[in-house]
């Protein structure tokens, strides 16, 4: 399967019939899109049913990414290298020694790759798919049926009411790698990616609970019962309790996609407290007005344990590079006083301010 990065690409290979000899061969091609990088395919259920392998060029293979299946395993390797297995039909081949048999009934031995960095001809832009928006828009309206499971119509955020954060609960400590794909799954969910609702039932679903080693599941505190990560925010929702999730190193690494902060905020996340971001996750959280803090001192986050509440202080005073005062409380009523570092510039904080970015654009339009 062939997935051009952009139209541009796809005009441009098309011209130069690369495109016109992978379809020769077999290949089959997408839309300008993810497509399989991010589970966007229709891959049959008896592929994937059992222990599979596929091999891809894309950028992601964590676990049930490329098509919602634990029993696939897929590999990341250099273009040249799928192509060359995709020939052979088989993981084995050998591209460097072993030959393939062509139509004549010949043995082939593949020639070494070559290709020029730039196309010579230049890229071609393709079609303009851009269509501009009425001048005129007062008379339009967005229309969603009340019954879609697919999409929702996105309500405000509320805006920060002006109070300190008290006493929340740890609804997440994850351990080791927490990236996108831990904390918002793609593969079969991306067809809820348009109802914030829906696609937040798979929050956390891949995120290592550090206090049990499971994955997707941890301690409500509000019961005390067991439930998966998604039911328990969800249930802290309904209840109107704010939350904190604690992370270790590069949380949010992987794909820059909105859901991965959007549903926190849904949920009700106050802040994310970790050792450290990837950059664009961190943004996105600042976007939807999640405190992104991390911890001053590393060694923190060892002694923060299941039924611990942090509370965050000092919000009213919250300015920019400014360490933002936390206490951690135990249940036996003993504290532990920490800095949580935060990046946020003056517009980040009206942002958090505001109750996110997308707030302040509403009201400055309206």
């Amino acid at each position: 399967m062939i997935t051009p990065g952009s139209e541009q690409v796809r005009a441009t290979i098309a011209r130069d019939e690369l495109l016109s000899t992978f379809e020769a061969a077999g290949a089959t091609v997408l839309a300008n899109a993810c497509g399989p990088c991010i589970g966007q395919w229709d891959r049959p259920t008896a592929a994937n049913d059992h222990p599979n392998t596929i091999v891809t060029s894309y950028n992601r293979n964590f676990p049930k990414r490329n098509d919602g299946s634990v029993n696939t395993l897929a590999f990341v390797t250099s273009p040249e290298t799928v192509v060359a297995l995709a020939l052979a039909g088989t993981l084995d081949f050998d591209p460097i020694s072993d030959t393939l048999t062509n139509s004549s009934g010949e043995q082939v031995l593949l020639p070494e790759p070559i290709g020029e960095e730039l196309p010579a001809l230049g890229f071609t832009p393709g079609e303009n798919t851009f269509v501009s928006p009425p001048q005129d828009r007062s008379g339009i309206s967005v229309k969603v049926s009340p019954t879609s499971d697919r999409l929702q119509l996105l309500e405000p955020f509320l805006a920060w009411d002006g109070k300190d954060y008290l006493d929340l609960p740890i609804l997440l400590k994850a351990q080791g790698k927490c990236t996108t794909d831990h904390i918002s799954m793609a593969g079969p969910w991306l067809k809820y990616r348009g109802h914030l609702e829906n696609i937040s039932g798979n929050l956390f679903l891949g995120a290592i609970n550090a206090f049990t080693g499971e994955a997707g599941q941890g301690k409500d505190q509000l019961d005390g019962t067991t439930k998966s990560f998604p039911d328990i925010a969800k249930h802290y929702h309904e209840a109107g309790q704010r939350w904190v999730a604690v992370g270790d190193e590069n949380w949010g690494e992987g794909s820059s996609r909105e859901h991965a902060a959007m549903e926190p905020r849904f949920r009700g996340a106050a802040a994310i407290i970790v050792r450290s971001f990837a950059r664009i996750h961190e943004a996105n959280l600042k976007k939807q007005g999640v405190l992104a803090l991390t911890f001053a001192e590393p060694e923190v986050y060892d002694v923060i344990g299941e039924d611990d509440r942090i509370s965050i202080l000092g919000l009213a005073d919250l300015q920019p590079g400014k360490p933002v005062e936390c206490l951690l409380t135990k249940p036996d009523g003993t504290s532990l006083s920490f800095l949580g570092n935060q990046t946020m510039s003056p517009e980040h904080i009206e942002w958090f301010r505001a109750g996110s970015a997308l707030n302040i654009i509403r009201a400055r339009t309206a």
